[in-house]
């Protein structure tokens, strides 16, 4: 990606280093609560749970704060200044879209931390991954991820680190829309499987969506470079539902999906892609996933 003469995005703020009580008098590492997390939903443990107190992975409202970034050196630093031309690229893509459509956009707050970090949503540990919380309107992203992203799930690539923000920014953009609010009051009443299918239609669309982004940072802004869309593909595909399982040593059951298959996953970020437009990413009125 071209992105070292990108804009950065003001909309940042790192909370990296800041200490909060581990579960039990125990800290653990960004790392190892990812792991943990991962093991915990591949061996049944409930997202929905998390869903339900409203946020969307990879409260009341609370106040925007812009903090300026640390600048301290080396690899954390280089990332946080990554993330932070991702997201101003994310900004100018959805707010020429919403004003196509007649519509402000109103960017997001990208939350920087490691370990743990609280947000409208709750306490939450770095095992969630990337997420994004409705209540504040903040996607938080411990950079410890990437190198998970890399060496655990093998998806390298600076377009597939760029996919993880884009996917939660999607997110934010189904917030605006209203969907998160009407699928949150769908959810209620319905059954673990029925709403575990449900939430893979939004995850889905929310790949749809950074597929959007995607084709307007290459057509408008020429971001993008040789192979990347390969990088974000292949990312899409290392995250699947099936392939994380397949990858625990454990049976692969579709009723446990949260996210989609690989395939769903890889289908629907490139038909965002391809398309550029919102319209092509209705994943709730469509039967063939």
């Amino acid at each position: 990606m071209r992105w070292q003469k990108g804009r950065r995005s003001t909309n940042v703020e790192d909370r990296r280093g800041r200490r909060l009580g581990g579960v039990g008098g125990f800290g653990l590492s960004g790392g190892a609560l990812l792991i943990f997390g991962i093991i915990y939903l591949l061996l049944g443990g409930n997202p929905m749970g998390l869903l339900e107190m409203g946020m969307e992975s990879m409260g009341p409202s609370a106040s925007v704060s812009n903090v300026p970034m640390q600048q301290t050196g080396g690899p954390q630093d280089e990332l946080a200044d990554f993330v932070s031309v991702v997201l101003a690229d994310t900004e100018d893509t959805w707010t020429r879209v919403f004003a196509e459509n007649g519509a402000r956009y109103e960017p997001p707050t990208l939350v920087l931390f490691t370990g743990r970090v609280q947000s409208a949503c709750g306490l939450t540990s770095a095992a969630a991954g990337p997420f994004y919380c409705p209540g504040d309107q903040h996607l938080y992203i411990d950079l410890n991820f990437y190198r998970e992203l890399k060496q655990r799930f093998g998806a390298p690539g600076d377009f597939a680190q760029a996919y993880v923000i884009a996917h939660e920014v999607g997110h934010h953009v189904q917030n605006l829309l209203g969907i998160s609010d009407q699928t949150s009051r769908m959810r209620r009443g319905m059954s673990a499987a029925e709403a575990n299918a449900l939430s893979v239609r939004v995850e889905l669309q929310a790949d749809c969506f950074a597929g959007v982004w995607g084709y307007h940072a290459d057509k408008q802004r020429h971001l993008l470079e040789q192979g990347d869309i390969e990088e974000g593909l292949h990312a899409a595909a290392a995250i699947g539902d099936d392939h994380l399982q397949r990858q625990a040593g454990g049976v692969v059951n579709p009723d446990s999906f949260t996210h989609g298959t690989s395939e769903q996953r890889v289908r629907w970020f490139r038909t965002g892609l391809e398309t550029g437009q919102v319209d092509s990413c209705d994943t709730f009125n469509t039967s063939e996933l």
